[in-house]
Parts: C-alpha cells; structure tokens; sequence
C-alpha cells in the first residue's frame, strides 16, 4: 500500500463500513500486528520491486485496479511470487474463475488468474443454477455498481465522462 504503516493501522482499526477491528492493532517498525504474527506493509508503485521472493508470497493479491492485464500483472511474477490473482477481469489471464461454475477447471499450470468481475461473480452461479435446472434460452441483466474507491463525490472534470459523474 502507499500509505504509511500508521495510516493503514489506523484505517484497520476504524474501518468505516466493517467498524471497529475487535483485536489489538499494533505497529511494529514496517510491519502490523493483529495477534497472530507480523504483517509486512511495503509502499511501492512498480509491483515488479516488491519483495515477493524474500517473502516467500505463493499469491500476490492484485486488488489495484491498475496492474490487471496479464501483461501487467506478471510484474508480481518477476518479483517472486508463485502466482497471482487479480481481482477484476483480466485481459490475457491464464484463466478466469468464477467460483461455484468452473472452480473446478483451475489448474497448477494458471499462474496469472482473474477472478472475473464483481456483476459476474454475483450472476453466474445463479445463472448456471437456473440454466441447470430449468434453461436459459436468452437473458438480460443490468446492475447497480456500488461506489468505487476513485470516484469523486461531486461532479468533476475527468477524461472519462462516466467518472466524471458524482457517486451519489
């Protein structure tokens, strides 16, 4: 994360939407501990600098939004870790798993894996339910997103006039 260790012990503790952390949050040099051992927190911009490999990390989590293509993704390979998971559709990932319709099909030779979009991981499994047991011929579908973490909560320029509409 960018932030300073501090900040994100402190955005731990005082979560606004889960409320306060029921344990013990404690900052140890660059590291959080919760009670069941040291949380390493890095800050780094290139994801290919992390120190994966010193770490030993088997998955890197890419919950950026920014490092999502397969391309981009692999950085984390290159740094050491085993695999990774990117928590958004991913152009060129190995496979896209939607847990529940094709978890199954996930093998050791995906290294690079998408774990679709939020919408898809909400509609599929009951999709596929629906299809299963009675048939789907055509669907349509349309969703809500919840905010998100870079949009503003005003109307604002932005190069993309979608999000340069207000959250609420």
């Amino acid at each position: 994360d960018l932030g300073s260790v501090e900040i994100n012990a402190h955005l731990l503790r005082y979560d606004s939407v889960h409320g306060h952390f029921p344990g013990s949050v404690q900052v140890l040099g660059d590291a959080i501990d919760v009670g069941c051992g040291l949380i390493k927190v890095t800050s780094e911009r290139d994801p290919a600098q992390l120190p994966w490999k010193a770490l030993d990390i088997d998955i890197a989590l890419e919950c950026t939004g920014i490092f999502t293509a397969r391309d981009k993704a692999s950085a984390h390979l290159s740094a050491g870790a085993k695999r990774v998971l990117v928590s958004a559709p991913s152009e060129g990932a190995d496979f896209t798993v939607v847990y529940g319709v094709n978890h199954q099909s996930l093998s050791k030779e995906h290294r690079v894996v998408s774990n679709a979009s939020c919408t898809t991981n909400c509609l599929a499994p009951v999709a596929q339910v629906l299809h299963n047991t009675v048939g789907i011929e055509k669907g349509f579908m349309t969703t809500i997103h919840s905010y998100t973490g870079d949009q503003p909560v005003l109307d604002t320029m932005h190069r993309d006039l979608y999000r340069a509409r207000a959250a609420a």
